[in-house]
């Protein structure tokens, strides 16, 4: 774990970023945060890019009264497999993070003032990929004075950007971690976000995106959220933890149509925990940003991967529903099959998807082991 106070700091793109697409944004912020101290050579860095909902925030706390650290916090911090005295950590935020209202959150995405206008961008602002997300990392460790990247690691779409690191600049990368991965996004689950988009955009309160300074589609937004954190978990968490109880033990749902689920309670209680954070337009960005993922940009994920020269640990869940285990391991065995190194483990927990974060210390030898290679 991280003892000392985590500080959020801001980069800003020297000049304007021209994006994957031959798009032009004129100003471009985001933030970022580190833990450890860079080497004089500037070669022990490992960059942490988020999940889909997350931001840079991977250990830690901001203050000293937070209620709980970044997401990564029991595997972080001196001693620890993420070893702080050794390495220089490194969260950033991606562009369109969907938390554009945290006050611990910088990006530049829909909800941002274009500075062209001095009114926020909405669905004028341009299209952005994971590898815009990566540009714009590469853009940071160069300002930071880092030469070489230890390790890529990162969760979910998080691993998106990992492996499209390895691909772009295999020069600079010497090991990559995706966890909860994704090498490739199959249709049936770029079905699956689509459908979370439209429960935004058919919100009468989305107004083609031109919301902002009126009611903004929080219904829309949260039914998208609340659609994301079940798909994110699983069966195993359902039964272990509410079994179809009651929400209310007086109140049998077969009762009265406005009588629930414990389970769904909780869901609720989640997304409404994080709902006025969030800005419906950058989670629409995201989520097209990730359906967009083609690594390197080639048409297979055997050109993908074929570009991809790293030492590899892969660290799939074995009960996720997002991104299936089957996808892993073919990746897993093209990989091997063109020589790279390969370690793998799937991580076991009641999570799905979530066990990438909720029960990543499983793994905490094995991600010690592979970076000491």
């Amino acid at each position: 774990m991280v003892t000392e106070l985590v500080e959020k700091r801001i980069f800003e793109v020297d000049g304007a970023y021209r994006t994957l697409g031959g798009a032009v944004i004129a100003e471009v912020r985001v933030g970022y945060e580190t833990v450890g101290r860079l080497s004089p050579a500037g070669d022990n860095a490992i960059l942490i890019p988020h999940y889909n909902t997350g931001n840079s925030h991977f250990a830690g706390r901001y203050r000293a009264d937070d209620p709980l650290p970044g997401y990564w916090d029991a595997i972080t911090g001196p001693g620890c497999p993420l070893d702080s005295d050794r390495y220089f950590l490194v969260g950033v935020d991606c562009l369109s993070n969907v938390n554009a209202k945290d006050p611990f959150t910088v990006t530049t995405g829909p909800a941002s003032i274009d500075p062209a206008t001095g009114k926020p961008y909405g669905m004028r602002f341009p299209t952005v990929q994971i590898a815009d997300f990566v540009n714009i990392q590469k853009a940071l460790i160069d300002h930071l004075g880092i030469t070489r990247l230890r390790a890529v690691m990162g969760a979910s779409m998080g691993s998106m950007q990992t492996f499209q690191w390895a691909a772009a600049f295999p020069a600079v990368v010497e090991r990559i971690i995706p966890v909860i991965p994704s090498a490739f996004l199959d249709d049936y689950t770029a079905l699956k976000l689509r459908a979370m988009r439209q429960a935004i955009m058919l919100d009468p309160d989305w107004r083609g995106g031109d919301y902002y300074g009126g009611p903004e589609p929080q219904a829309g937004l949260a039914l998208a959220l609340s659609m994301m954190t079940i798909a994110s978990l699983g069966h195993d968490w359902s039964q272990k933890y509410f079994n179809r109880r009651w929400a209310d033990p007086l109140k049998d749902p077969a009762a009265d149509m406005s009588h629930g689920f414990a389970a769904a309670d909780w869901i609720d209680e989640q997304v409404k925990a994080r709902l006025h954070l969030m800005d419906a337009n950058n989670f629409l960005y995201l989520q097209r940003a990730n359906e967009l993922f083609t690594l390197g940009g080639k048409a297979s994920l055997e050109e993908g991967l074929r570009l991809i020269q790293a030492k590899v640990l892969l660290l799939p869940s074995a009960s996720d529903h997002i991104l299936p285990v089957s996808h892993t391991q073919r990746t897993r065995d093209i990989l091997i099959a063109q020589g790279n190194q390969v370690d793998y483990m799937e991580l076991a927990g009641p999570f799905g998807h979530l066990n990438g974060v909720a029960t990543i210390a499983q793994a905490g030898e094995l991600i010690r082991q592979f970076l000491e290679k």
